[in-house]
């Protein structure tokens, strides 16, 4: 059981850091940090600090669902083998959707908060409201099926109170990631920072699937060490078939 909850907490802090290079991610690096709060007549750190709480409400948001499912799966008495190759396979499955081998573009569910918020209302406002937009997970775009493993993972540890905790670990950390801007003090500042998360995110990108990867490796090596290279195996042949792709696609176009 434990190391459901250790790969649950290892996706949810990839799924976290994965929403920073979201369409509404960076718009809210640009939106909050001091050169526009100090625009607005507003402290970065209180309109930040309400960001993050309402962050963390989204998580417990996310988290009430993942409980829910983890009373399910609880009271069906589902064994800890079963619950240890369902992760694995999800986690697998994750990893195959984030390549695009299955068919599915991310990001999805393509939804940006409404921006005029941020004239229209105090910035304790916006900020909790924006805050719970972006911990919830769900409500704006998603950019990695790493969300919904996070769900399946805590739900599977059929411990409500763990898996409230880990959604709100994920509110938490994706609420904190404002506070990247907290040194900006000038537009060229701004302009640089978001140029560095530019070079950053194709990393970060591939980043998240190895840690979905080896979350379903974790989980399959519980069960049995065969299931583990099956899960490898069929990984890799994905990877290097998506790969290959890639590179005739790139040189067609050449």
């Amino acid at each position: 059981m434990e190391i459901i909850t250790v790969t649950a907490v290892l996706v949810a802090l990839a799924a976290a850091t994965r929403g920073v290079w979201s369409p509404c991610g960076l718009s809210m690096l640009t939106s909050i940090n001091p050169v526009s709060e100090r625009g607005r007549n507003h402290r970065f750190g209180v309109t930040a600090g309400w960001f993050i709480i309402g962050g963390v409400l989204g998580g417990a948001t996310l988290g009430l669902g993942a409980a829910i499912l983890a009373l399910v799966v609880r009271s069906t008495g589902i064994g800890l083998e079963a619950r240890l190759a369902t992760g694995a396979a999800l986690a697998v499955l994750a990893t195959l959707l984030d390549l695009g081998i299955l068919g599915v573009t991310m990001p999805v569910i393509r939804r940006q908060v409404n921006e005029r918020w941020l004239d229209e209302f105090r910035g304790w406002f916006y900020g909790v409201g924006f805050g719970w937009q972006i911990g919830v997970g769900v409500a704006t775009y998603v950019m990695t099926a790493a969300v919904g493993l996070l769900v399946v993972l805590a739900a599977l540890t059929g411990q409500p109170i763990v898996a409230m905790a880990v959604c709100v670990l994920f509110g938490l950390v994706r609420g904190s990631w404002v506070l990247l801007t907290a040194r900006v003090r000038t537009p060229d500042a701004l302009r640089s920072l978001l140029a560095r998360l530019d070079r950053l995110e194709e990393p970060v990108r591939r980043a998240v699937m190895g840690v979905e990867l080896v979350a379903g490796v974790l989980l399959a090596a519980a069960v049995g060490a065969w299931l583990a290279v099956v899960l490898v195996a069929v990984s890799v042949v994905s990877v290097a078939l998506r790969v290959g792709s890639s590179r005739r696609v790139s040189r067609s176009a050449s």
